[in-house]
């Protein structure tokens, strides 16, 4: 991300003539998460803008929280060069590091996506443990001699 500091927790982007909150966080490839009250109604809309917005030169991920409770999320995830996906495990500890960070949510979450649940668990030196369901969506071949 295109800011001086090492942490960017509650930073502020204008967009659409609106200030949006966000908190950018690295998992290994760049997050963008805002903690909101519709993730639905703002995916397909503000999560191609923001993961092309010049604050992201590499371009990021676009996570839409919205907060159940201390121990629960709905996320919508709006992945770079791909769109909306059905879940996306790096974007849900993105959000629960960032709520734990913003004191929203605990160190144990259960984040509801479109592909089914996932739950994360901040152990006592800080790492997120991650474990949900892995299921084929897809199948494909590919022929190398084409």
């Amino acid at each position: 991300m295109a800011v001086d500091g090492n942490e960017a927790l509650r930073h502020t982007v204008t967009v659409g003539g609106r200030d949006w909150i966000f908190s950018a966080v690295s998992m290994g490839n760049p997050h963008c998460v805002l903690f909101v009250d519709e993730p639905a109604a703002l995916i397909g809309t503000l999560g191609p803008v923001l993961e092309a917005h010049p604050l992201f030169p590499a371009h990021t991920n676009v996570e839409f929280v919205r907060r159940i409770g201390p121990d629960a999320v709905e996320m919508r995830v709006y992945e770079r060069g791909c769109g909306e996906t059905l879940a996306c495990g790096t974007g849900g500890a993105a959000a629960v590091a960032a709520g734990i960070r913003l004191g929203v949510l605990e160190n144990k979450v259960t984040v509801h996506l479109l592909g089914g649940d996932l739950e994360y668990t901040q152990a006592d030196d800080g790492h997120l443990w991650m474990t949900g369901p892995a299921r084929k969506i897809a199948w494909g071949e590919y022929n190398l001699e084409d």
